[in-house]
Order: structure tokens, then C-alpha cells, then sequence
């Protein structure tokens, strides 16, 4: 008998969805960890498409779902780690076999030390990528990794949102601009000119031609439930668009990320800003509380904490004032700052002071070479 079919036969995995329960040799609510604990890791860390069905793995995304980046482990060419009644633990191999995990684990919070304990004794040396401050507090106390910050997030109340206020002035002129201009924008599905945009978007980037994926994910992806679509138009024809990712908790959409962004080269009179301000309008009249902004690479807060690798820090640092050439750390940050959302700091977590080949490796994942 083969691993899977005796895992199939020892493990009955009933569809998750909002109980996670395990039946078979092994039942247990996902609260209860001993009997998750005892489970033969051998079958959690198959290649690629890991231990669970896609079926599987979207009950738990919707489920515990709640980081800006968990609806970004459903992008090709993703590993998983996985643990039934539990959840999964997301990444990717670099060039030399080095893994790199994507944000936190999609798991309970009460789950999130359990599952990383076991995650390392198959990958010691891994690295682990955008991860709130939580996670980085356990790597850092029980397995003695540095946590530095790399970037951070920005969080909207919706709830007391508006256009209203000097700093957002910015938005207001944008907006109003994009009005004289005859530009109308709409929640469609409409893919024409889609690709043709994104092509020609794609060519003005710092990094010409290619799409940076594993922390943002790519335009095109074969899972896209919940995602929502808002263009722009002129005269009847899309000139930009903003792609909304969900974020998840308890079987519940409680935000939207913007993940993908494009606009017509020819026509980019603050294009963002007013999708963007449209699309917070609608989902304040759903009832939406917060709205999330991604990650904002290499922004950081002046003060240092015990556990960050100066290195890094300082790289980070230079990176942020000198290689606008690379990427636009700096217009990415002004961009969002107009909104006036509640940043919160985003960390690496890495073994070594010095990771340099573990900073190579993952601007390999990046695709940014």
C-alpha cells in the first residue's frame, strides 16, 4: 500500500469548512492539538500540491484566513506543509532548495506555534516571509531567530472613512480630475484590453516585462473565488483596473486586499486613487470595517528592536533611499500614506545576522532575476 492510499485509509478527512474535523483513527476539533500532534508529519510535506485537496485547502483559507497575504498561497507553484484539523503553512524553494514560507500560517491563532514547531523539524534553515509581529515573538523566544522588520502594513477603518481632511487632498484632486476627464469606473468582470494594459503597464516598471509573484501574487490565477473587479472606463473603454483579493475569518469575508493594480500608460491621471476610492464606497455600504493595503516594502519605524539583525536593517534602509531604480519603495509608501490607515510593522525571520544568500534567494522567488 502506497503512503497516500494508507494515509487516506488511517485519516478519513472529512470537507473541512467551518468545524475542521478529523475522522477516522484520529477525531478532533481543530481546538484540540494533542491529537493533531500525533499525526505522522511524513504525509504533511508532499511536493507542490501538498497533503490536502484544493477543497480542503479553501476551507481552511476561508477559515483562517486573515493575513493580507493568505489568499496569495493559492498562486501557482506553491508548497504547502500541511496538518489536518490544524491548517497549512504556504512557501516556496529557491534556486538551492531553501524555503521560504508566505506570511503566517493559515491556521487558529491558538494553532500558529504548534504547526511552525513542526514545520522546522523537516526545515531547520527556513526563512520565513512577511509574518506579523506573533509569529515573529515565537521564532524568535523558541527557536532563536532574528526578526527584522521589513516593510509594513497598512490597515483602513472604513467605518469612519471619507475624502475628508488635508491629507487626503491628494485623493480629492484625483478623483475630481479623473471626473473632467470622463472617466466612469465600474465593479465588472470585463476582461477586455485586460492583458493588453497589464502588458503595456508591465513594460513602464522598474523591472521591465516581468511580474513580481510570491508576495504579490500574479494577475492570472486558476483560483479566483471572491476576488472583485474594478475598471475604469473612458468612452466605454477600460484604461485601468484594481483586482481585490478577500481576507477571511470564520467563514467570512471582513476585508479586501488590492493586489493587483494596472492603468493604461496613456491614461494615468491618478487612476488608483480613484478606483480605489470608489471601491472603499461600496464596500463601506456592505458593512466592510477595514479595508487592507498590502505591504509597503522597506518602510519602517525609526526606532530598532532587540531581536533585528542590524545588517539587515541597514540594507533595508539603503535600500529604501537609493534603489528607487530597482522599485519604487518610496512612491509605493506616499501612495498609500494617503489613505491614513493604521500601519502596522511586517518582519523577516532569518537565521543568520548576514542572511546575504537567503536575500539572493529570494529576490529569485521574487522573480526579480
Amino acid at each position: 500500500m502506497n503512503n497516500q492510499s494508507a494515509m487516506s485509509k488511517s485519516l478519513e478527512v472529512e470537507q473541512l469548512g467551518s468545524e475542521g474535523v478529523i475522522s477516522g483513527n484520529v477525531t478532533a476539533a481543530t481546538s484540540q492539538i494533542p491529537a493533531a500532534a500525533n499525526l505522522d508529519l511524513r504525509y504533511a510535506d508532499r511536493p507542490l500540491n501538498g497533503y490536502f485537496t484544493e477543497a480542503e485547502r479553501i476551507a481552511y483559507l476561508k477559515r483562517h484566513g486573515n493575513h493580507v497575504l493568505s489568499f496569495c498561497t493559492m498562486q501557482p507553484d506553491m508548497r504547502y506543509f500541511d496538518m489536518p484539523g490544524i491548517g497549512y503553512i504556504s512557501y516556496m524553494k529557491n534556486f538551492n532548495g531553501k524555503p521560504f514560507t508566505l506570511g503566517d500560517p493559515v491556521c487558529s491563532p491558538e494553532h500558529m506555534p504548534l504547526i511552525i514547531n513542526k514545520f522546522l523539524e523537516q526545515h531547520s534553515n527556513a526563512v520565513f516571509c512577511q509574518v506579523s509581529k506573533p509569529v515573529m515573538r515565537h521564532l524568535h523566544e523558541e527557536h532563536n531567530y532574528f526578526g527584522t522588520q521589513m516593510g509594513s502594513q497598512s490597515t483602513v477603518d472604513l467605518e469612519n472613512w471619507s475624502l475628508k481632511g488635508k491629507k487626503k487632498q491628494v485623493i480629492r484632486t484625483a478623483v475630481n480630475q479623473a471626473k473632467k476627464c470622463g472617466v466612469e469606473v465600474h465593479e465588472s468582470l470585463c476582461e477586455t484590453h485586460t492583458r493588453e494594459i497589464s502588458d503595456k503597464w508591465l513594460k513602464t516598471r522598474k523591472i521591465k516585462g516581468q511580474e513580481i509573484r510570491f508576495l504579490i501574487r500574479p494577475m492570472n490565477m486558476s483560483y479566483t473565488e471572491g476576488v472583485r473587479y474594478f475598471y475604469a472606463y473612458v468612452d466605454g473603454n477600460p484604461v485601468g483596473f484594481v483586482f481585490f483579493d478577500p481576507i477571511y475569518q470564520n467563514n467570512e469575508v471582513v476585508s479586501y486586499v488590492p493586489n493587483i493594480s494596472r492603468s493604461n500608460v496613456e491614461f494615468n491621471q491618478g487612476l488608483f486613487y480613484t478606483i480605489m476610492s470608489h471601491a472603499m464606497a461600496i464596500f463601506q455600504a456592505e458593512g466592510l470595517k477595514r479595508l487592507d493595503l498590502g505591504f509597503i516594502p522597506a518602510s519602517m519605524a525609526k526606532d530598532d528592536e532587540p531581536q533585528e539583525s542590524w545588517w539587515v536593517k541597514k540594507a533595508l534602509r539603503l535600500c529604501y533611499e537609493h534603489a528607487g531604480f530597482i522599485y519604487s519603495f518610496k512612491g509605493i509608501e506616499f501612495t498609500k500614506s494617503r489613505f491614513r490607515g493604521q500601519v502596522d510593522r511586517t518582519y523577516i525571520c532569518h537565521k543568520r545576522a548576514m542572511p546575504v544568500f537567503d536575500f539572493v534567494g529570494m529576490f529569485n522567488i521574487l522573480n526579480v532575476f
